[in-house]
């Protein structure tokens, strides 16, 4: 009986911790949009922190560019978080650190860079985005007149895009080009030709990009045509470098649905954040399309959006 009696004190006492550590976590979980300041300038960042079992915080990150990136191991005691995940795109061998304290709904930190850059950062909870009705639909707008770049801005001071014959063409690497118009839930439909081993993308909201690209098959499904670049890979990957292809993406909240040449290769998949690459964390408010065009040369036409009401 005390025998007994003591495995059962142990494991209320077990019970009691367990819960304490789940409840002294539970403020940091979810999605973060991030904004990080980089020599004046802001960049957005994305940060989701889960638990794996009851104790130990695990997560996924997106920085100022590349892709979705897996955090083997968040700490998290008294307010501040951290973690450190290896260089991906970036050249240097150190790690990028990350270290913010919680306060209120808000985390405060800053983040070293795998060059030693330290930049500050700020991070709130990423929206729901949830949708509780189906869209009704609007009518349907050309954001390309075929003719000129009415209606469109470049991102930057090198602006390479040009019309012909109908085609939006950005003939070298350059600025990617934006949409004067901003949109929340729309169905978009597309038409793009790639040149093999060319790579560019599709920005819905400015914030979440559906690739465009030729790449060897053995590379991640997740960077592959079709893909949202790093979080979802297509069902198939049907890349025809040279040829005219076509997209047709719903977006409502974050669910999206891609079809591509009539197949549906995403059907109805939740975006959990912003992809690299994109113009801002502001995952709430309405956004433009932007088109990539820092990679390689790219050609699009018949870009047609159709807005819900």
């Amino acid at each position: 009986m005390k025998r007994s009696f003591l495995y059962s004190l142990l494991f209320l006492f077990a019970s009691i911790a367990s819960a304490n550590n789940y409840s002294d976590t539970s403020s940091i979980l979810g999605r973060w949009d991030i904004t990080v300041t980089i020599s004046g300038r802001n960049f957005p960042s994305w940060l989701e922190v889960n638990r794996s079992g009851i104790r130990t915080l695990v997560g996924e990150f997106v920085g100022t560019g590349g892709s979705a990136r897996p955090v083997s191991k968040i700490n998290f005691s008294d307010g501040k978080l951290s973690f450190s995940i290896p260089p991906q795109w970036e050249w240097q061998s150190n790690d990028l650190n990350f270290e913010a304290t919680l306060q209120g709904d808000s985390l405060i930190g800053i983040i070293t860079l795998p060059d030693g850059r330290k930049c500050n950062c700020t991070a709130v909870h990423a929206p729901s985005l949830k949708r509780t009705t189906a869209p009704a639909w609007g009518k349907s707008i050309k954001l390309f007149n075929g003719t000129d770049l009415k209606g469109w801005h470049a991102s930057g001071q090198n602006n390479q895009w040009v019309v012909e014959n109908g085609i939006l063409k950005s003939p070298k690497p350059g600025s990617n080009i934006i949409s004067d118009a901003v949109f929340t839930d729309f169905k978009l439909h597309v038409e793009f030709r790639v040149p093999a081993e060319g790579n560019s993308g599709v920005y819905l909201r400015g914030r979440y990009e559906v690739q465009i690209a030729d790449y060897e098959k053995e590379s991640s499904q997740k960077v592959q045509l079709g893909c949202i670049y790093g979080f979802i890979a297509p069902t198939e990957i049907l890349a025809k470098p040279g040829q005219w292809q076509a997209y047709d993406i719903t977006l409502t909240g974050r669910m999206v649905t891609v079809v591509l040449d009539g197949e549906t290769i995403i059907c109805n998949r939740e975006i959990p954040g912003i992809t690299g690459g994109a113009l801002n964390s502001r995952e709430g408010e309405p956004g433009p399309i932007m088109l990539q065009g820092d990679h390689h040369p790219i050609e699009y036409r018949n870009i047609i959006i159709t807005p819900a009401k």
